[in-house]
C-alpha cells in the first residue's frame, strides 16, 4: 500500500501546467488588436481650435492638415506649406476616398485657410471640413 502511495506522490511532483494554449490565445488576441487598430496620422503640431456650437464628431478615415498661428501648414509632423497641400492630398486620395480635415488655429490668417481649402479641392477632395471644439 505504501509503495503505491509513494509512486502516486512522485508522479504528481512531475506534473506541470502546460502554458502553450495560453500563449496561443495571447498571440491571437495581439494579432486581432493590431489588425483592427485604426492608424490616424496626426498633424504633428498642437493648434488652438475655434469653438462652434454645430461641431460634430467624424468617424471615418481622415487626412489631417494643420495651420498654425504663424502660418505654417503641417501634415504628419512636417511643414508642407500651401504649395505642398495639393500634391500631398492628391497622393493620399489616390488610395481611397477620404475626408480632408483642416485644424486651423483660431489666430491663423483666413487667406491661408482659404488657400488650403482651394488646394485640397483642386486635388480632388470631395469633402473638406474644419476642426473645431464643441462650444458649451
Amino acid at each position: 500500500m505504501q509503495s503505491r502511495l509513494v509512486q502516486r506522490l512522485e508522479a504528481e511532483k512531475d506534473q506541470t501546467i502546460d502554458l502553450s494554449p495560453l500563449l496561443d490565445v495571447v498571440f491571437i488576441l495581439l494579432i486581432f488588436f493590431i489588425v483592427s487598430t485604426v492608424f490616424i496620422k496626426e498633424t504633428g503640431v498642437e493648434v488652438d481650435k475655434p469653438k462652434a456650437v454645430s461641431s460634430t464628431q467624424l468617424q471615418q478615415q481622415l487626412i489631417l492638415i494643420a495651420i498654425t498661428a504663424d502660418g505654417r501648414v503641417m501634415y504628419d509632423g512636417s511643414n508642407i506649406g500651401v504649395a505642398g497641400v495639393q500634391s500631398t492630398v492628391s497622393q493620399l486620395l489616390s488610395d481611397k476616398k477620404q475626408t480632408v480635415v483642416i485644424k486651423a488655429d483660431q489666430r491663423a490668417q483666413a487667406k491661408i485657410l482659404v488657400e488650403v481649402i482651394d488646394a485640397s479641392k483642386l486635388a480632388g477632395a470631395k469633402q473638406v471640413n474644419l476642426a473645431t471644439e464643441q462650444a458649451n
